[in-house]
């Protein structure tokens, strides 16, 4: 398998074409082409207890925190930088949005998130209830130039999103698949749970990584058209 630089240096931007024909694709919508890779697991002994591992590992394979990852193909990119084939809209490429919510990166463009209000987290208008104290996100930020994009590209978002306006967002944990021994010497598909491992969690090491989860802590609420307003007025 190929691996991209974790630096970004295999697609360093999604840049915003400047063509009106080609439409903006967020960095971390997977494109046809980007199949699920061999997975060649294995179950070995580890001091920590079973651990989950590639037969061919590399480095690359596990996050900082040493949760292993699904491998996902990458496509080549355009002269311009653009990873090309077609945006599969309902996918998140595994490895991008990783890369994108452990550095908080705009999911859009890759450029640094962070706007004076904080961080901007957006939600489908029905996904949370804005009143409980944290909230559990797998999608990673947007930065202030794209989140009117982000809404109207994201059919979940209904182009009126729930915005969450966090001052803090640490790592939670991993949605993903978790594996067992099948007796037979190879592994299973033990559960697909549909709540995130967070990290520390004794199944963690026999768990693949599929999303990266952050918890919103110290946000506000806010609608996309309030969001905007607020950007647009200098600071005091």
């Amino acid at each position: 398998m190929t691996f991209p630089s974790l630096r970004l240096s295999y697609n360093p931007r999604a840049i915003e074409p400047t063509d009106k024909n080609l439409s903006l694709v967020p960095y971390i919508t997977q494109r046809t082409g980007e199949d699920a890779a061999p997975d060649n697991l294995i179950i070995a002994r580890h001091p920590a207890g079973p651990r989950l591992y590639y037969a061919d590992e590399d480095p690359r394979d596990r996050d900082p925190r040493g949760a292993l990852w699904a491998r996902c193909g990458w496509n080549p990119v355009d002269a311009q930088g653009r990873i090309t084939g077609e945006p599969q809209w309902k996918l998140i490429h595994p490895h991008r949005q990783m890369v994108c919510m452990q550095t908080m990166l705009c999911q859009v463009c890759t450029r640094p998130a962070r706007t004076p209000l904080g961080f901007i987290f957006l939600a489908g208008p029905r996904d949370y209830d804005p009143s409980q104290p944290s909230i559990i996100t797998n999608q990673p930020p947007v930065c202030r130039r794209h989140a009117r994009a982000a809404a109207r590209l994201c059919k979940h978002l209904e182009n009126d999103p729930m915005v969450f306006l966090a001052r803090s967002a640490p790592l939670y944990g991993v949605h993903g698949t978790l594996y067992g021994r099948d007796g037979r010497g190879g592994v299973k598909v033990v559960a697909q749970p549909e709540a995130p491992l967070p990290y520390g969690h004794p199944n963690i090491g026999t768990f693949l990584a599929s999303q990266l989860v952050r918890r919103l802590q110290s946000f506000r609420v806010v609608g996309l058209l309030e969001l905007l307003e607020e950007l647009a007025t200098p600071a005091a």
